[in-house]
């Protein structure tokens, strides 16, 4: 994609007078040398390979660390219960962020959005807006393209890998990209869709890259769910006609500028926060001697 900015995206809607998501998909089509039908239908591929994984979700697989598998059926559980605080939208975008994150860590079929430690974010949102608001799988399809240009331009501008930015770079852009998503799925116009992205990443600079073991689990798959329900919160304020105070791209950039002043230790190399307490020291320690 040729897009650095979402500055850029959105004046080329306007310029052009169409849709977010028709400019990257255009993009797409140019950058790729293939036809509206045939992008419009490899995104398709992407989303229905979200859907699988969902609805291929074992509850009884067990991540080769023990560290994960069957979270996302306890929450399954929880979500039919009546003694909880929270919405039905908002427990099922998490039981389906956990879900999401566990089948990549026992090895199941995943889709990278856009990373595989970030692989929940936002299949957890799109896949429970499907199925609770009933809309055609072309609309999600659309908001896939939307996450796909801002993902596309905080990896141009900033970066999307834990271990070059923390994890602000996965589950942040994930979030952000979800959070964008939604609002258009919601009627959101570009400056909606903008501000989302800025609102949601805000609440995610500066987060750390510390996996225990060395392993995409833990932390990692319950941040998944911080991230979606973050996007769909942070959407809702956008729709809501709440702004950032600071511009989306600035935000994105101050991103890319808090990674860098991340220590090494904190970027996916486990030599510090949570990867070195007693608890993970104990982890590590289990599974070395049973290696």
């Amino acid at each position: 994609m040729s897009f650095g900015k979402l500055q850029e995206i959105t004046e080329c809607s306007e310029r052009e007078k169409i849709s977010f998501w028709q400019v990257i998909l255009r993009d797409d089509m140019k950058e790729r040398n293939v036809t509206e039908k045939e992008s419009f239908e490899q995104m398709r591929k992407m989303y229905r390979a979200m859907k699988e994984a969902d609805a291929n979700y074992d509850s009884s697989l067990r991540s080769a660390s023990g560290m994960a598998g069957g979270d996302g059926k306890k929450l399954e559980e929880f979500r039919r219960t009546e003694n909880r605080l929270i919405g039905d939208f908002l427990t099922e975008v998490m039981e389906k962020a956990v879900k999401m994150g566990e089948s990549n860590a026992c090895m199941g079929r995943i889709v990278a959005a856009p990373t595989a430690g970030s692989c929940g974010v936002i299949p957890a949102v799109l896949l429970t807006y499907e199925e609770q608001k009933g809309v055609e799988e072309d609309r999600l399809v659309e908001a896939l393209y939307v996450a796909a240009g801002i993902g596309e331009v905080i990896s141009t501008s900033a970066c999307i890998a834990g271990a070059s930015g923390g994890c602000q770079a996965e589950i942040g852009s994930a979030s952000a990209m979800a959070a964008g998503a939604i609002s258009y799925l919601e009627g959101g116009d570009n400056e909606v869709i903008v501000n989302a992205v800025a609102l949601s990443l805000k609440n995610m600079l500066g987060l750390t890259c510390d996996p225990v073991a060395g392993l995409v689990e833990v932390p990692c798959i319950k941040r998944n769910v911080a991230g979606a329900v973050n996007a769909v919160v942070t959407s809702q304020m956008a729709t809501a006609g709440i702004r950032s105070a600071i511009e989306p791209d600035e935000v994105i950039d101050s991103m890319r500028r808090i990674g860098k002043l991340i220590p090494a230790c904190l970027r996916e190399t486990g030599q510090d926060g949570l990867a070195i307490t007693p608890s993970a020291q104990k982890i590590a320690r289990r599974l070395f001697e049973t290696s």
